[in-house]
């Protein structure tokens, strides 16, 4: 090959890392700002497992415990509704933490159960030292970490 034609590989192969890199930035910076991966339908916990955890009195934890970073000492009450977790405005739980995403996690009560799902965060979402791929059972007193947030469910 001619040198001509060599460096016009090389400047086309530069050209497409740069635009790969590129779009990759944009889909990070899209999961931050609007939750990640949106029409992801959770998996829901087999019904006969939460009707058992009724039927033995199991009341559930009834309240959401910061127990490290910026916010600790903060209790919020348990209901019905899900928890939202990250830096927007609007989350039921607003983090100051650099490391967590506008829309973080989600934290579901099925059955009386409650279960942690990260929402695409970019640094992840971690239940003891577990990362947190799709929904899962939250035991009370089990810490769920969000940067330099730790938060516990207590009875």
């Amino acid at each position: 090959m001619t040198p001509e034609i060599v460096l016009q590989v090389f400047r086309f192969g530069f050209l497409l890392l740069l635009w790969l890199f590129i779009f990759a930035a944009f889909r990070v910076v899209r999961a931050d700002l609007f939750g990640g991966r949106t029409g992801r339908v959770a998996a829901v916990p087999p019904r006969a497992a939460a009707a058992a955890g009724r039927k033995r009195g199991h009341k559930g934890p009834r309240t959401l415990v910061v127990t490290a970073g910026p916010l600790t000492g903060t209790k919020i009450t348990l209901g019905e509704q899900p928890i939202l977790i990250g830096r927007a405005d609007d989350s039921t739980l607003v983090l100051t933490d650099d490391f967590a995403s506008s829309r973080h996690a989600r934290l579901t009560n099925r059955g009386g159960q409650w279960y942690v799902e990260d929402l695409g965060s970019t640094n992840g979402t971690y239940l003891d030292q577990q990362r947190v791929q799709g929904p899962l059972l939250i035991n009370p007193g089990q810490p769920i970490r969000i940067g330099q947030t730790a938060l516990e469910l207590r009875t």
